[in-house]
C-alpha cells in the first residue's frame, strides 16, 4: 500500500506544484465512506507527501459536506503523523490583510453540531486533550516556511470556526471581532479534533482572502475576490508547503502524537469485536 508521513490537505492546485515525483493517484475507502477526493502522493524534499483536495476536485463538497472523518481516517491509513491545512480565511484583524498568512494557535467552534465530530461513538469513549487544538511543533515549522518562502505572516490568534456555506452578518462578525476572534472560516472543525483522536500532529497555514464583512472600507465578500487572492496565493502556498516539508524532515515528537493514550475511558471488556474493527487504524494498539 502506498504511505506518506506527511499529508497536505487544502485546494486542488497544491500537488501541482513544481518538483514534486514520482506520483502516484491512490484512492482509499474507510468506514465512514469514501475521503473527499482521491489522494494525490509524490516525493518532495526527499518526503513522500499525501495531498487531498478538501472540497474534492472542482469544490465540490460545501463546508458541511467535507467527510473529515473518512479524510482524516485515510490519511491515518497511508501513514501520516503530520498534517499541513491550507485554508482560505477571513480576517477580523486591520493588520491580517487579505494576501497575508496566519499561523493561528486556538479555534472556536460556531458550527452547529451537525458534523460527525469523533471517532469515538457506538460503544467507545474517549476524551482526547484539547487545550492546544494545533501542535506547537509543527506550528512552529509552519511559520519559519512561510518567512522562508517570503510571506508577510503572522503568527498566533484565535481562527473561528462557522457552519457555512453563507458569509457572516455584520452583526456576527462584529460579535467574533468583540470576542477578540482573528479569523474566521468553515473548514478547521472538526478536522483538527479528529486530526487530534487520529494521533496526528496538525496545523493551519491560514490564507487571508478577505476582511469578512466588519471592515467599512471593503465590500462584502464574493467568491469573486475570494478567488482572485487564492489564485494569486498559489504559488505562495506551493512555496511554503515545500518549505515545511524540509522542515519537518524526518520528523519529530507532537503532543498528538499520544492523544489517546490515557483518553479511552471504556473498559476494555465492553468494547466489541465490531468496534474494534472499526477503530483498528486509529486506535488499534491501545484496544
Amino acid at each position: 500500500m502506498a504511505e506518506a508521513t506527511i499529508g497536505v490537505i487544502g485546494g486542488s492546485g497544491l500537488y501541482a506544484m513544481e518538483g514534486l515525483q514520482e506520483i502516484e493517484e491512490v484512492a482509499l475507502t474507510t468506514p465512514y465512506g469514501a475521503p473527499s477526493d482521491a489522494f494525490v502522493i509524490g516525493s518532495l524534499a526527499g518526503r513522500r507527501v499525501a495531498f487531498l483536495p478538501r472540497h474534492g476536485r472542482g469544490h465540490r463538497l460545501n463546508p458541511s459536506e467535507v467527510p473529515s472523518r473518512a479524510n482524516i481516517h485515510a490519511f491515518k491509513q497511508l501513514g501520516v503523523r503530520y498534517l499541513i491545512s491550507v485554508s482560505a480565511v477571513g480576517s477580523l484583524r486591520e493588520e491580517y490583510a487579505p494576501g497575508h498568512v496566519v499561523v493561528p494557535d486556538q479555534l472556536f467552534d460556531r458550527t452547529r453540531g451537525i458534523r460527525p465530530a469523533t471517532f469515538f461513538e457506538a460503544g467507545v469513549v474517549a476524551h482526547v486533550g484539547f487545550d492546544k487544538p494545533f501542535c506547537p511543533a509543527l506550528s512552529e515549522r509552519l511559520y519559519a516556511a512561510a518567512l522562508a518562502a517570503g510571506a508577510t505572516v503572522h503568527q498566533g490568534g484565535t481562527l473561528v470556526v462557522m457552519e457555512g456555506p453563507a458569509f457572516s452578518t455584520i452583526a456576527e462578525s462584529e460579535e467574533n471581532r468583540r470576542r477578540g476572534h482573528a479569523l474566521i472560516g468553515m473548514t478547521a472543525l472538526p478536522e483538527a479534533k479528529l486530526a487530534r483522536e487520529a494521533e496526528i500532529a496538525y496545523a493551519t497555514l491560514a490564507m487571508v482572502t478577505d476582511y469578512d464583512v466588519w471592515h467599512p472600507d471593503h465590500d462584502a465578500v464574493t467568491v469573486e475576490a475570494v478567488v482572485a487572492v487564492l489564485q494569486a496565493n498559489a504559488t505562495l502556498a506551493q512555496h511554503i508547503v515545500r518549505h515545511a516539508v524540509d522542515l519537518i524532515g524526518d520528523g519529530f515528537t507532537s503532543i498528538a502524537h499520544s492523544a489517546l493514550a490515557t483518553a479511552i475511558i471504556t473498559s476494555r471488556d465492553h468494547i466489541t469485536a465490531e468496534a474494534r474493527e472499526r477503530l483498528r487504524v486509529i486506535a488499534g494498539q491501545y484496544l
